[in-house]
């Protein structure tokens, strides 16, 4: 390995590095901190926020930007530590950071689909680390001298090798003390998962939501600070005599929406239950066909999906058109909406019934652009006008404070 290789190599993986750890941070801030929004939250079409709180986001509950922070730290371990040992260490750096960016690689254009063609937004912060992961594999395949099916040979040498290092045993002890710190101090996130028409009326609802841990009296303290600095609107809906009213509005292509949806229902059911809260669900879709705030369009089935809902709530189906919806959120379009209506609420007349559903949907998008909702999901809590998910201990501590008043 020549000095000009192993300069890009450590350039690139710090290049990646700080990008993921970044995108670590901001997923982190997401679902930790109260109304948080990121720099890269430019419009629909260019968010953070989407692609982190998405299905793919997340892996097994652990969110995918942490295995980035972990990947690069290990090339620029190999690169740092390995690529300033003997000439024989020295020439089997780039075929470790070959190998380990094949499958970097692979994993990073699922995730580029997904991000384009399913959520249809792009991540800047993830694309940059698209940009580090092919630019290693580039170049550590160009500087790979031997074949790759000798590594493991060559490899059983290298780890004889680093066991006797005691630099070498730091760096890696290390970066693994590194990793499971960031996984033990990281909370877990649930999505729903895409199903098949079939089953997907009950999907949304059977999916056990895991316990959020309690807020400390400090949290509390400084959320209830930031939540009365909150601005305030004049909500023309009737509490009908409960003591909080919980608007919402919303889209059924927006993922916070849809995780909001299913970490919000114990809670919303809790104190509805009681006759403590009334809430209302009042569409916003991201679309300029029935909601005139918007601009272009940033989603494609939004209107379409905002109407079904407004054609099912005569039926009775509207609940489980709503968890449909939000269980086949990542494939939704136009057609599909349709297929849903007719196998979930049975709308069999969906285009005729289609124009009267999105005046009334344009109705509730006016709504919530004249007090003040920009994006989704919107919620207002008894006039406090909230933009964004807020994590569940928040959102209870909010309807609490309310109820208290």
């Amino acid at each position: 390995m020549t000095a000009k290789t192993r300069r890009l190599l450590l350039a690139f993986a710090v290049l990646g590095l700080g990008a993921s750890s970044w995108s670590t941070y901001v997923h982190y801030s997401l679902l930790t901190v109260p109304g948080y929004t990121s720099f890269c939250d430019v419009s629909g079409a260019i968010s953070c926020t989407q692609a982190y709180l998405s299905q793919y986001g997340s892996l097994w509950g652990v969110p995918v930007a942490l295995g980035g922070v972990v990947y690069f730290a290990t090339v620029l371990l190999i690169a740092g530590v390995a690529g300033q040992s003997s000439a024989r260490g020295r020439e089997n750096v780039p075929a470790y950071v070959f190998a380990l960016s094949t499958v970097a690689l692979a994993f990073v254009l699922y995730l580029g689909w997904a991000s384009l063609f399913k959520l249809n937004t792009v991540c800047l912060l993830c694309a940059t680390t698209y940009v580090a992961v092919i630019a290693l594999f580039i170049i550590s395949a160009g500087a790979t001298t031997f074949p790759m099916t000798s590594l493991p040979r060559r490899a059983s040498t290298d780890v004889a090798r680093l066991v006797r290092s005691p630099l070498g045993l730091a760096s890696v002890a290390g970066l693994a003390l590194g990793t499971l710190a960031l996984l033990n101090g990281f909370p877990r996130q649930a999505h729903a998962q895409t199903v098949a028409p079939a089953a997907a009326a009950s999907s949304a609802s059977t999916a056990p939501a895991a316990p959020a841990p309690a807020l400390t009296d400090q949290q509390k303290m400084d959320f209830l600070k930031w939540y009365e600095l909150q601005p305030r609107v004049s909500v023309p809906v009737e509490l009908d005599g409960a003591k909080v009213l919980v608007v919402k509005f919303n889209d059924y292509q927006c993922p916070p929406c849809r995780q909001t949806f299913l970490e919000y229902k114990p809670i919303l059911e809790k104190y509805k239950a009681t006759g403590q809260l009334k809430f209302v669900l009042k569409h916003f879709p991201l679309e300029h066909e029935c909601n005139a705030a918007i601009p272009s369009d940033l989603h494609v089935a939004s209107c379409e999906a905002a109407a079904a809902v407004v054609m099912a709530q005569s039926r009775g189906t509207a609940d489980k058109l709503e968890e449909w919806f939000f269980a086949n959120q990542p494939s939704l379009t136009p057609d599909l909406v349709k297929q849903g209506a007719a196998s979930v609420a049975g709308i069999k007349d969906f285009d005729a019934q289609y124009a009267r559903a999105l005046t009334l949907v344009k109705t509730d998008a006016g709504l919530g652009a004249l007090l003040g909702a920009k994006s989704t999901p919107t919620f207002i809590i008894n006039g406090h006008v909230i933009a964004g998910a807020l994590p569940v201990p928040f959102f209870e501590a909010a309807i609490q404070q309310e109820i208290s008043r």
